[in-house]
Order: C-alpha cells, then sequence, then structure tokens
C-alpha cells in the first residue's frame, strides 16, 4: 500500500498526521522488519524483509500502526498478479510484524484508504482479517488546505483536496489469532475511533480547581472491592477514564510550590535556599517563577478531572520514600491524601516495553513505571521528557501527557 510514494500519498500521510487524537509518532514512512512467524500467521512469501507501515503512533491512547492507500480503487487488486503485489499479501505482512515485532507491537493496524475501496475488497478485508469500520470524520474536516503556488508574481489555487469518499479499517492485532471469527465482528464501528478527542483545542478550562483539595476529589473514587487484574475491570478502566502517574507527577501535585508557597520561597534569603537546595537551586526558583506566572493546579486539573488515576507498585514505593526524606509537614499531609485517592497496581510493564534494551537513558525502573501504563494501555502522565525521548529514539510510540516539573521543598 505505500510501496510507491507520490503526492497523493504524502498528502494522505499529512491528513492522519493531522489527526487531533494522533500523539507519539515515532515513525513515518519507515518499512518495519518481518521477523520470522510461527502460531497461526503464515511466512509470507514475496521474498520481502520489510512491512511497509507509514506511521508508527498512538491514537486515542492506543499504540497503531498506519499504512495509507492513494490507489485508485478500481486498480487495487486482492492476489498477487503480474501487475504486482496484491492487497492480501500486503496486509498479511503487516500483521506478521506486528505480531512479531517486540518493541513496537501495536493493538491496532490502520488501513487508510484516501481515495476510498470497492465493495468486494472491502468484504475481502472484513472476512480475511476481521476489520471493523474505523470512523476518523469526527475529528478533523474531510478535506485540507488548498495547496498554493506562485506563478508570474501571484498566488494561485492548485488543488483542495477531499476526502469524502476516504474509508478507515481497524484490524485488532491480537484478534487476528483467533481459531474462528467472532459472529459480531465486521459489521460495526472501532470501539477505539467511537472516544471524542477531549479538549481538542489545547486550551485550558478556567472552571477546573485551583486548589490541592478540591483537585483531588475532582478524581474518580478509587475502586474497592473490585479486581483490578480482571479482564472486565481492565476493559472498563481502558476506555479512556485511567491514568498512570509517575512519580513527577505526584510530587508535582502535593509539592507546597503548586500549592502557594511559591511567593513565600522566593522572598526567603538566597544564603538560606542555597543551604537547603544547594545544586538544584536553580531548577527550584525557575520552578517558582513558573508557577507564579502559570499556576500548574488548573493544567493539572485539565488533564485529570473525573478520570482514575492509577499508580504501580514501584511509584508507590519511590514516592512515598522522597516525601519522607524531602517532604515538609503540608506536603506530607497532601501526600497522604493523594494517596487515598489512587488506585495501586501491581508492577506489570507491556512486553514491547520490557523488549527496549535497559541503559543509562532507558532505565530499568522507568521501563516497569511507563511499561506498566502501557500494559494497561493508558497515557502516563509526567515530566520525565528524558525517558519519553530515550524512547521515542528506539521507534517506539508511547501515550504520556507532559507536565511541568515540580520539587518538594519541605514546607
Amino acid at each position: 500500500m505505500c510501496g510507491s510514494v507520490n503526492i497523493g500519498h504524502l498528502e494522505a500521510v499529512v491528513h492522519i498526521l493531522r489527526h487531533l487524537s494522533v500523539a507519539g509518532v515515532s515513525r513515518v514512512c519507515k518499512p518495519i522488519p518481518l521477523l520470522p512467524a510461527s502460531g497461526k500467521v503464515p511466512r509470507t512469501d514475496s521474498g520481502s524483509k520489510f512491512a511497509h507501515v507509514d506511521i508508527v503512533c498512538t491514537l486515542k491512547g492506543n499504540p497503531v500502526w498506519v499504512v495509507v492507500s492513494d490507489r485508485n480503487p478500481n486498480y487495487v487488486i486482492w492476489h498477487n498478479g503480474h501487475k504486482g503485489k496484491g492487497l492480501r499479501l500486503r496486509i498479511q505482512q503487516v500483521v506478521a510484524a506486528a505480531q512479531f515485532s517486540p518493541t513496537l507491537k501495536p493493538s491496532s493496524i490502520i488501513l487508510f484508504f484516501s481515495r476510498g475501496v470497492t465493495d468486494s475488497i472491502l468484504k475481502k478485508i472484513v472476512d480475511d482479517f476481521w476489520a471493523v469500520k474505523y470512523k476518523m470524520e469526527a475529528d478533523f474536516p474531510l478535506s485540507i488546505v488548498a495547496f498554493l503556488e506562485e506563478m508570474e508574481g501571484e498566488w494561485i489555487n492548485i488543488v483542495a483536496r477531499s476526502y469524502q469518499e476516504s474509508v478507515a479499517l481497524e484490524i485488532k492485532v491480537d484478534n487476528f489469532e483467533k481459531p474462528a471469527r467472532d459472529p459480531e465482528w465486521g459489521a460495526g464501528e472501532s470501539i477505539l475511533g467511537a472516544a471524542e478527542a477531549e479538549n481538542p483545542d489545547g486550551n485550558v478550562n478556567l472552571n477546573y480547581p485551583t486548589t490541592f483539595d478540591t483537585l483531588i476529589s475532582g478524581l474518580s473514587p478509587p475502586m474497592k472491592g473490585k479486581d483490578m487484574a480482571s479482564a472486565k475491570t481492565r476493559e472498563v478502566l481502558c476506555g479512556g477514564d485511567l491514568i498512570n502517574f509517575d512519580t513527577t507527577a505526584l510530587i508535582a501535585l502535593v509539592s507546597d510550590i503548586s500549592n502557594g508557597g511559591a511567593e513565600e520561597l522566593l522572598n526567603v534569603a538566597e544564603s538560606e535556599l542555597r543551604q537547603q537546595f544547594k545544586g538544584n537551586l536553580p531548577f527550584v526558583i525557575a520552578q517558582a517563577n513558573s508557577e507564579l506566572r502559570k499556576p500548574i493546579l488548573p493544567d493539572l486539573g485539565a488533564i485529570i478531572w473525573g478520570k482514575n488515576g492509577m499508580i504501580c507498585e514501584s511509584v508507590l514505593s519511590e514516592f512515598k520514600e522522597l516525601v519522607a526524606m524531602y517532604g515538609g509537614t503540608k506536603e506530607k499531609r497532601r501526600a497522604d491524601q493523594m494517596l487515598k485517592w489512587l488506585i495501586v497496581v501491581s508492577d506489570n510493564p507491556s512486553d514491547r516495553m520490557i523488549g527496549l534494551p535497559t541503559t543509562r537513558k532507558l532505565a530499568e525502573k522507568n521501563k516497569v513505571i511507563f511499561g506498566t501504563g502501557d500494559y494497561w494501555h493508558v497515557p502516563s502522565l509526567t515530566a520525565n521528557m528524558a525517558f519519553v525521548r530515550a524512547v521515542s529514539q528506539t521507534g517506539m510510540s508511547l501515550h504520556t501527557i507532559e507536565h511541568r516539573p515540580r520539587a518538594l521543598i519541605g514546607n
């Protein structure tokens, strides 16, 4: 589907990248190695060592691969022939690569036919790959801005691309190995595509809480008496209402800098501050100034309001240790309150995160924390952008939400 690159194909790729819910883009128009297949996934027999994938990213918080076709639907062939590789083999290659790619493995493959697809080809994809329709038009306009070109000193309109005939299909990677087709598949619409993008303009709602107590009261009460490990519970919580907190997020919430102490901190004598914070003083001062310019709690409230907060056991242990060592009376009180509103889950990093090599930048501790969020298919709230960048450099897409850092100041 992306064997050749042309202007129409690139336009369609850009169209997908403009999707409001596309995040964590780690690869664009790069081939994925075909690893030896096992189990029920057929070994492709084309001699190709790579599967072509246009975009590796997260979509609605789920890791996905996107494959784009800009071909005239009347010229799309299903089986191999003298005119080239058939669509069926191309999809087989992508599915095989997805199932056996330890670090890049997606939950879904999105097939985007920018010029539409014939009914006969659509039926074959649904029947052979358990594909479901994926609705994308709700998240961005069906046409893109017209291209302009300068001729003899004047700007003229060249083309306005419309995607009203486009068709998007979703293939769930894990479902491809089902021994028998689920009779409910094939006619419905994707759950992944049904959710609406939240806060599409990226603006902070001024109605969100500005105090710690009102902010945490806006979290959904933690589940009690239910088994978090059960498949049913995981399915419910992964519907967009669960956020994984790393240690930096918890500290930002309870820090006295975030809770009215920034101005008081800046009024303390520099010699006293230097004795307390030593080499970290410039960072603490920068955080206090940032807080006075733009308080962090409304930003965090816009992210977590009405959601279930989740932490893994490693975060719980590290957070308690840091608060005990560096937290003041007020910060310790907030920490105790915060933990009462959070769901604690076992350390259970995803296979693809564990598959990354452990290095100085990809520390085992962070792989466990972010990998547990990845296992639950939920975003991780973090200020640890060094780790996020290191993961992105491996080619893996990871759903994270960045917040500004804050430190414990002993108040």
